[in-house]
Formats: structure tokens, C-alpha cells, sequence
């Protein structure tokens, strides 16, 4: 036999070593650690996003280890990813039959709660976790969140401030408690909440805008467009911020800083209908006429249901174009918006006899 025939068989008889071996079991004391290298290769890939992958991982540890409470809490976030809200459910109710005091799957089942509108299930599952874990952050942080869905402020305040009591540097915690005190009329808490975060993180878009908004309300233009000028500055493409600032540049006589500020408005969100509504009105004060129209024209077309386009468009028609029929036109289409000016009634009325 040469030896390209000799190595032939020696290849095929130890493939049929292979095929005729049989599978060697997993043993019950090796049971544990290998249910646990599926569980976390499961975890593992549902952090990457392989759902499919996941799950099975997860199924196959729980099947070589049926109490794993980890196991089972994995596979109930499997299926809230994949939208099986009861199945998510079994699965953390199991997990938590194995572990009562376990904080994470408490803190999902009030997820998957929430989404069910079980807001009663979701508070008393939050509580569970925080009774399990006094530092456990999220469920603090759920537990505010509800409780300003239920519109109960006091108990979501309390619920953020026990979060920072908890987790003193806490960025969610500071700027939704910050919000919270804002919309509900205290802006001195506000700011405090907002002090504390911009000292942790100098570069919170978020929390620059907020800080702005109540400066503005109070008055304090300078100080205001210094903080949307900070938010812009940490996220370029905030339209809020642009917008805002343009109005602060437009009420301070700033003409051009405010065209500038629409312009990086309409960059961004091009179809912004307002935008281009008030670039027509700074036109309109720099004697830009065409590029005022065009505005004016853009914005309604935009928007064709723009009360106020309408009424400065057809203010536009009928004194710097006077172009009555025009501006008769964008009239009636102000009014039949709603729009209530007397001026413009009387305008129409007599266009009218």
C-alpha cells in the first residue's frame, strides 16, 4: 500500500472513531458550571443583540440546572425584548420563586407591569426591589417615573429624592428631579438639582437647555442664552436650544445672530414650518423682501394649517407687496384657521360688500 493510500485509511478509520464514539453525558456534578457557561454566553449575546441566540443558551441552562434563578430572570428579558409580555412574566415569576429577594427581576417585572398598565403590580414589585436592595438605582428611578405617570407628585419627588440620598451623583436622578420641580413651578429646586449635575458633568446638553428655559422665564435673557449657547455647544444639532437662542437674538435687536440660529434650525429639521415663518419676519426688518416671500411661502406650504403663517404672509402681501388680492387671500385662510384679528376682519369684511 503506498502511503497516499495508507493515509487515506488511517483518516477514515479515525472518522469512524468519531461517528461510532458515543456522546459523552454531562455529568450531575458538572451539571451546574456548564448551565452556567450557557447562561452567561446567553447574556452575553443578548447584549449584542442575538436574540435567537439567547434564548437558546438560556432554555439550555435552565434545562441543565432548572433552579437558576438567573437563568430564568434571562430568559423573562428574552421575551420582553421579543414583545411576550405574559411569557416575560412567567419567567420572572419563576426566577423569583427561586430568589425572592432579587432586585433585577423585581425591577423587569415592573417593566413588563408597566407596559401592561398593572401599575399597582409595578409599584409593589419596585418596592419589593428596594426592600431587597436599598441602593438598587433603577428601581428608584422606575418607582419616580410611575408615580409621575400617575400624575402623584409628591410621591415622585420623594422617590427621586431617595434615589440621591442613595445615589448622591445620580445623573438621571438630578435632571428628572430637576424637570419635575420646573414643571411644577419650583425653579429654585430646580436649579439647585441642576447645579449639582452640571458640576458632575459640565457637558449636559440636557441640562443646559433646562437651565436656560428658567433663566428665560425669569427674565434673564443674558444668562439664558449663555446656557442654550452651552447646550449647543456640548450637542450641535440641538434644535431647541437654536430656536430658543434665535428669539432671545431677535428680542435684543440681533437681526443677523437670530437669522443665523433659524438657519441652524432649518439645517437640522428643514420642514420646521415656525423656523421659517420667523426667518420671513427678520427678512422682513432687514428689507430682504424675495428671501422674506420665499420664507413666508415655505413655511405655509409646510404647514397649511399655520394660523399665524397665513396672517404674516398675508401681512407681507399687503404692505410690502401691495398685492391686496393676495393678502386677501392668506386672510381668509387666517380666519377660516381660527385666527381673531380685527383688523384683518375688517380688511375682509369690506373686501367683502
Amino acid at each position: 500500500m503506498n502511503r497516499r493510500l495508507q493515509h487515506s485509511a488511517i483518516l477514515l478509520f479515525a472518522l469512524c472513531l468519531v461517528v461510532l464514539s458515543p456522546l459523552v453525558p454531562v455529568s450531575a456534578a458538572e451539571q451546574p458550571d456548564v448551565a452556567q457557561r450557557h447562561y452567561e454566553r446567553g447574556a452575553a449575546l443578548l447584549k449584542k443583540g442575538d436574540v435567537v441566540g439567547a434564548s437558546e443558551a438560556a432554555k439550555k441552562a435552565i434545562e441543565l440546572n432548572p433552579s437558576s434563578a438567573e437563568a430564568h430572570h434571562l430568559l423573562g428579558m428574552i421575551y420582553f425584548k421579543e414583545r411576550k409580555p405574559a411569557q416575560a412574566v412567567d419567567a420572572f415569576t419563576q426566577s423569583l420563586k427561586l430568589k425572592p429577594a432579587y432586585p433585577d427581576a423585581l425591577n423587569d417585572l415592573a417593566k413588563v407591569y408597566r407596559i401592561q398598565g398593572k401599575l399597582a403590580e409595578a409599584e409593589q414589585a419596585l418596592k419589593r426591589a428596594i426592600e431587597a436592595d436599598p441602593h438598587h438605582a433603577d428601581s428608584y428611578l422606575h418607582l419616580a417615573k410611575l408615580y409621575e405617570r400617575r400624575r402623584d407628585v409628591a410621591s415622585a419627588t420623594q422617590a427621586y429624592q431617595a434615589l440621591l440620598a442613595a445615589h448622591p451623583s445620580h445623573r438621571d436622578g438630578l435632571y428628572n428631579l430637576a424637570l419635575l420641580y420646573e414643571a411644577h413651578g419650583d425653579n429654585h429646586g430646580a436649579s439647585e438639582m441642576l447645579a449639582r449635575l452640571l458640576k458632575l458633568d459640565h457637558k449636559h446638553a440636557d441640562a443646559w437647555y433646562l437651565a436656560g428655559r428658567i433663566a428665560e422665564k425669569n427674565n434673564a435673557l443674558t444668562e439664558a442664552a449663555d446656557s442654550y449657547r452651552r447646550a449647543i455647544a456640548a450637542k450641535p444639532g440641538f434644535v431647541a436650544a437654536h430656536y430658543n437662542l434665535a428669539f432671545i437674538d431677535r428680542s435684543q435687536d440681533r437681526p443677523l445672530e437670530a437669522e443665523q440660529e433659524f438657519l441652524e434650525v432649518l439645517r437640522y429639521r428643514p420642514e420646521y414650518a415656525e423656523a421659517h415663518m420667523n426667518l420671513g419676519v427678520i427678512y422682513t426688518g432687514l428689507n430682504r423682501l424675495d428671501e422674506a416671500e420665499q420664507s413666508y411661502e415655505r413655511a405655509v406650504v409646510l404647514k397649511p394649517n399655520y394660523a399665524e403663517g397665513h396672517y404674516n404672509l398675508g401681512v407681507f402681501y399687503e404692505l410690502h407687496r401691495k398685492d391686496l388680492p393676495k393678502a386677501l387671500a392668506q386672510y381668509h385662510l387666517y380666519l377660516n384657521l381660527g385666527g381673531r384679528d380685527d383688523r384683518v376682519q375688517r380688511i375682509v369684511g369690506t373686501a367683502g360688500r
